[in-house]
């Protein structure tokens, strides 16, 4: 994405060589980030605005956490609010509807979700070097470390999809991606004791489904996983070997994005 190899010298890259240099290079950069913003709109403009950081030089990789104190609903990118939320029944119980940067589908946010979010550098042989290969890459270490988080055997849970988690066939993480010319941003959920109820409330089926949703209403799709999110938190930040924290985030930028973005309908609603 960002350079060009030589045709000899990228046919001598093995795929593993170049995994395990990412991994040892995130060992040495990553930074870790819990913070969780007052509002929505400050928490969609910090996964936003850490990436913009990125890009311009400004920070490098790091992952973020964060759970809303209040909830509300995010659509992906592309989405129709119409389409992909009970718009009366939000605005019945106020809870405000947001527009996230990446794409995907439709979720509630609010008290027992967790969210992360991670910024890495993409480079031109290593596993964050394509859409498919990065999800690839994420999804799998996100499965080994829920895993450990639940001393659960391999084979309980899986990535179906292209990036949700399940555990059995009931999905409890979802993510999605967005790609700069240096770094993305792979942020998501883990559903951990979400009111699941307002989930069939708030949210119609979707336009679009995986293909091993086999057409379930959300009350026998999703699930939360019943554990304290410090253990997947802790997990998360061993796993990509994030123990630095960051020091100072990009405030600024945040206040801008919530300023001209998130908080305006014509970003929110905008189809």
């Amino acid at each position: 994405m960002t350079g060009w190899l030589r045709p000899r010298q990228e046919r001598q890259i093995k795929p593993k060589t170049a995994a395990r240099r990412q991994r040892n290079q995130h060992a040495h950069r990553m930074k870790l980030l819990d913070l969780t913003l007052p509002t929505p709109a400050e928490n969609l403009a910090c996964d936003e605005a850490l990436l913009d950081a990125a890009e311009v030089g400004e920070s490098g990789e790091v992952i973020r956490f964060w759970e809303s104190p209040e909830y509300f609903v995010v659509v992906g990118y592309a989405n129709k609010v119409v389409a992909e939320v009970n718009v009366a029944a939000c605005e019945v119980r106020k809870i405000p509807i947001l527009r996230r940067c990446t794409g995907g589908g439709t979720v509630v946010q609010g008290p027992g979700c967790l969210n992360y979010a991670l910024v890495l550098q993409i480079t031109d042989e290593g596993p964050t070097r394509s859409i498919s290969t990065a999800n690839r890459f994420i999804m799998e270490r996100s499965c080994s470390a829920i895993e450990s988080a639940l001393r659960t055997p391999h084979s309980a849970l899986q990535v179906q999809g292209h990036t949700d988690l399940v555990i059995g066939d009931l999905k409890f993480s979802g993510n999605s991606q967005r790609r700069r010319k240096k770094f993305l941003l792979f942020h998501g959920t883990f559903l951990l004791n979400l009111d699941l109820a307002l989930v069939s409330e708030l949210l119609p089926m979707p336009t679009l489904q995986p293909d091993y949703r086999q057409g379930r209403d959300h009350a026998v799709f999703v699930t939360n996983l019943g554990v304290q999110p410090e253990a997947v938190k802790t997990a998360l930040a061993r796993t990509w070997q994030a123990h630095a924290t960051l020091k100072s985030i990009p405030s600024d930028q945040i206040a801008g994005l919530v300023r001209e973005k998130y908080s305006t309908p014509e970003w929110n609603r905008k189809w």
